[in-house]
């Protein structure tokens, strides 16, 4: 017999960008300006990432797309594989995403299937919750204190089995 299963996820909605913290600002407007360098001449849809490290530097992505659409890449994955390409040593104290039309206001939006997943591996990966910022409407921006609060029922290498 089935049984319903409740989730319950907490996300801050933060009015404005005036109630963030000084480094949420920072990543928040890095993200912003990260949206001026996606390369997205097919969806004109520029998305930026930022990346709060350990270190207080902020890391960039933004999507990059082609002709051979599934070719392109998201602006969370880059900036993830980016950073674990060059400073692999770093950690992710904070993330945000950033999202407009080429020549528009910026617009809600979140994370993709794909793009959630490898951001919950990340989390994994550190053994420490990445908070997130992501738009919300009328100006809002929502916190969420964890990747993984975006794929409740995430794939892990907890799921694997053991190596032979």
């Amino acid at each position: 017999m089935a049984h319903p299963l409740h989730l319950t996820i907490t996300v801050d909605v933060v009015a404005s960008e005036a109630d963030l913290t000084p480094a949420e600002a920072a990543t928040w407007q890095a993200a912003r300006a990260a949206t001026d360098h996606a390369y997205a001449p097919y969806s004109h849809f520029h998305v930026g990432t930022a990346l709060l490290l350990d270190d207080g530097s902020i890391f960039r992505g933004t999507n990059q797309e082609n002709a051979a659409y599934p070719s392109g890449l998201c602006a969370e994955r880059t900036a993830l594989f980016g950073l674990a390409a060059t400073q692999p040593e770093r950690r992710i104290m904070g993330m945000a995403v950033a999202a407009r039309p080429a020549h528009g206001e910026f617009v809600p939006v979140t994370s993709c299937g794909a793009c959630r997943q490898v951001m919950a591996e990340y989390e994994y990966r550190q053994k420490q919750a990445i908070p997130l910022l992501l738009p919300g409407p009328d100006g809002s921006i929502y916190r969420f204190r964890s990747l993984s609060d975006l794929l409740p029922f995430g794939f892990s290498a907890d799921d694997l089995p053991p190596a032979q």
